[in-house]
């Protein structure tokens, strides 16, 4: 069983790092049991960075799915994580990328998925998909739910 000690965020004062390279984004154990492997799935509407170029704020929804084999990502941190964005310069592409990879880094998955849904600046959303390939089979895949922009939300 996870004790809170295993663990630096979760259930203690913990604020987001000043970066995403900063950030500890940490793990639990898990047990995966016989069968099609399970897929959990993160949904963060108010995913929030920087304009490398302009300084202004870019917004999106972003959508994770993964299907586990022995970790878990700890929720908390996970949080604490994609906020380290808020303050970090990057294209959408560079930031939807760099939050899977960073999953699959930390957890190495069966498999994952992420869909970045940037909301329009300058008239045109920007949506960026990523995933380490094919989702395996027999697990149950539901659509992201994000349609296509029509003033999303």
């Amino acid at each position: 069983m996870v004790q809170p000690d295993d663990l630096s965020q979760l259930g203690r004062d913990a604020r987001p790092a000043a970066s995403p390279d900063e950030a500890v984004l940490e793990t639990v154990p898990y047990r995966r049991g016989e069968g099609a492997p399970a897929i959990v799935r993160f949904t963060c509407p108010e995913f929030t960075s920087l304009c490398p170029v302009t300084g202004q704020p870019d917004f999106a929804h972003l959508v994770i799915d993964y299907a586990p084999d022995e970790r878990l990502v700890e929720s908390k941190s996970l949080k604490l994580f994609l906020t380290s964005f808020r303050n970090h310069g990057a294209f959408h592409e560079d930031c939807t990328v760099a939050v899977g990879r960073r999953i699959v880094e930390a957890t190495k998955p069966l498999w994952l998925r992420i869909g970045g849904y940037w909301y329009p600046r300058g008239g045109i959303p920007i949506d960026v998909f990523w995933q380490t390939g094919p989702a395996p089979e027999g697990v149950y895949l539901p659509d992201q739910g994000v349609p296509p922009y029509r003033g999303r939300g």
